[in-house]
């Protein structure tokens, strides 16, 4: 017998999984003292302009690392966008971010995205305005050479009719000071 997995459950059951795998090595390998030695901060600015088209993003993040090999962090992202004639939107929200790196140049990463997503349309589409919660599971692998990673995600919830990205590829450069 088959039972159905609910994506959001499956979201949820691979945090707890992560973070509680996170939580145990901290306890194990670090004192309250040099907390701070190990947070690193970064993010993302984003800006994309075109015929009519403009969206801006802002994305910052810390991570903690536990050793050389493990990381786990926050973030928070903004984005607005506008399409002349057609739309306004506002994209609000947060994720929670793990990070390997089995050799010191190879990187991946689950991230779990959760966004607010407001969209309003022209009135003359008579289209109604739309606000909802869109949940993204990042699965990512990356080439990293010190604080700079660069590579590719995929979105193993990807929803074409909510998510806010054009496909579930997303290419990703991550910087963490």
């Amino acid at each position: 017998m088959r039972f159905p997995l609910n994506k959001t459950l499956l979201s949820c059951l691979i945090i707890i999984l992560l973070s509680s795998s996170c939580l145990a090595q901290l306890r194990t390998t670090q004192s309250s003292s040099d907390f701070w030695s190990h947070v690193r901060f970064g993010g993302g600015i984003g800006l994309s302009f075109g015929d009519g088209f403009f969206s801006g993003t802002l994305a910052p993040s810390a991570i903690y690392e536990f050793n050389e090999q493990f990381a786990f962090g926050v973030g928070l992202n903004g984005t607005y966008n506008k399409r002349k004639d057609l739309y306004k939107s506002t994209v609000f929200g947060g994720s929670l971010i793990g990070l390997f790196n089995p050799i010191p140049e190879i990187q991946l990463s689950a991230e779990f995205e959760e966004l607010n997503v407001s969209r309003n349309w022209d009135d003359r589409y008579a289209r109604p305005n739309e606000n909802y919660w869109y949940p993204a599971l990042f699965l990512g692998l990356g080439y990293r050479s010190h604080n700079v990673s660069v590579g590719i995600r995929y979105d193993v919830l990807y929803d074409e009719g909510k998510s806010i990205y054009g496909d579930a590829w997303v290419p990703f450069v991550r910087v963490y000071f």
